[in-house]
């Protein structure tokens, strides 16, 4: 065969091609929009934990999650946040009173980047205010947000 000698045309060939290419695409496009919504998705989950040992006045877990360090009563502790701090702010005379039901809104990036992310929840089905918690995407530890 020369260079002036073409192949015969094959619909379904061509057809297939067609869809394969498609569908790649289309699969390329599900997975960033997945891969978009759920960019927060690791930060959110330490919230969810944090809250659930909260809901069940597992207090010792929770001030862990917030620490990030499962062996915190080993290690010296945070002269600025003790744990009788984290109880006063999170135990049932805190602002948030004992905590019964908590929903996750949501969570942002900021704007100027920063290293974390912050989370807002619905404690106790308020209206009128919301926890905001900040994550840092790294260590995972959690404070209060400072936006």
């Amino acid at each position: 065969m020369t260079i002036f000698e073409a192949p015969t045309y094959d619909p379904r060939r061509a057809r297939r091609r067609n869809l394969i290419i498609a569908g790649v695409v289309v699969g390329v496009l599900i997975i960033a929009a997945l891969a978009w919504v759920y960019r927060n998705y690791p930060e959110e989950r330490v919230v969810q934990k944090f809250f659930t040992a909260l809901q069940d006045k597992d207090y010792e877990k929770a001030f862990a999650l917030w620490q990030a360090d499962p062996n915190w009563k080993q290690h010296p502790q945070n002269p600025n946040y003790t744990f009788g701090d984290f109880y006063q702010d999170w135990g049932p005379g805190g602002e948030w009173g004992v905590i019964h039901t908590f929903r996750i809104v949501g969570s942002a990036n900021p704007k100027n980047g920063g290293s974390g992310v912050v989370v807002v929840v619905s404690v106790n089905d308020r209206k009128e205010k919301q926890a905001r918690m900040w994550v840092e995407n790294k260590t995972k530890t959690i404070t209060f947000s400072p936006y």
